[in-house]
């Protein structure tokens, strides 16, 4: 018996009143993996024997998806590179499992293609960011959600292309991949309770300017406030004024697997506002792989 011909069988063991037997047939068809999902869709749209065969085939069907993010972010941890939107892309298929990628890099495209054309390798930083901002704030009106700051679809990548508004993660990770894929060296400052973006010093140009910096940041900027730019000492008074010791990790950059570890947590907190126990455990186990 093929592949096809044994899922076929086994789908239509689904409703089978004994659990044990259920439970035999549910582990056999998660071997298959996103292999079974059209058959079992299929049968949910076009089959129907009572609501148990229904609320199994709903439940197996959200199981391999789970599980099919959970194997993609173990994979993308062990990857070398840890692509940042690739990762981000991973935690939204949580959400939304047929996620078109296409159109998604699509968007990103034509946002990166809008500010490339006004780039040039005579531009300082500041100049550099002054035009990424008018273009990415300005043209494409991306802000930041303070109306519904926790709530969860301010942390998927799609959501935030779509919107145009996120919280201070999302804008900060789409504004870096974007500045990243045009050889602008922005990266995350994963700070407590907030979240900004660091222009690494490249070109030694503090040094031209006697300004002193301990970090390899020329600037920070704000993403949640529309790209506005500011130094070290607002990030120190800022860690002082929440009783916080500052740390090193405040002012430099901080890897990509942070940052996801930071989506899935703020992810866990909007879930537990409104009550989603199941999606918090998930959502808390997809964490826990990140050292």
């Amino acid at each position: 018996m093929d592949a096809n011909a044994t899922i076929q069988a086994l789908v239509r063991l689904i409703d089978d009143p004994d659990e044990l037997v259920y439970r035999q047939v549910r582990d056999e068809l998660m071997k298959f993996g996103t292999e079974v999902l059209p058959v079992l869709e299929q049968s949910w749209e076009q089959d129907y024997y009572g609501l148990l065969f229904q609320d199994r085939i709903e439940n197996l069907i959200h199981d391999i998806q789970f599980e099919t993010v959970k194997s993609q972010l173990s994979a993308w941890l062990q990857s070398p590179d840890k692509d940042l939107l690739s990762g981000a892309i991973i935690i939204a298929k949580f959400q939304y499992p047929g996620l078109d990628e296409a159109i998604l890099h699509e968007r990103i495209q034509a946002i990166r293609r809008d500010i490339w054309l006004e780039l040039n390798d005579h531009q300082t930083a500041f100049e550099q960011v002054k035009i990424f901002n008018r273009i990415f704030f300005g043209m494409h009106k991306f802000r930041g959600d303070g109306q519904n700051y926790h709530t969860p679809t301010n942390s998927y990548v799609n959501n935030v292309l779509e919107s145009r508004k996120g919280n201070p993660l999302s804008l900060c990770l789409l504004y870096s991949v974007i500045a990243q894929s045009l050889d602008l060296p922005i990266y995350g400052v994963n700070l407590p309770i907030h979240f900004v973006l660091a222009y690494m010093d490249s070109k030694h140009s503090s040094f031209g300017l006697q300004q002193e910096d301990n970090y390899g940041v020329l600037f920070y900027i704000n993403a949640f406030a529309k790209g506005s730019i500011f130094d070290a000492a607002e990030i120190t008074a800022f860690i002082q004024g929440i009783h916080l010791q500052p740390d090193r990790s405040h002012f430099e950059p901080c890897s990509n697997s942070a940052i996801l570890k930071r989506m899935l947590s703020n992810l866990i907190y909007a879930f537990q506002q409104v009550g989603s126990a199941q999606k918090v455990a998930e959502l808390q186990e997809l964490r826990s792989l990140i050292p």
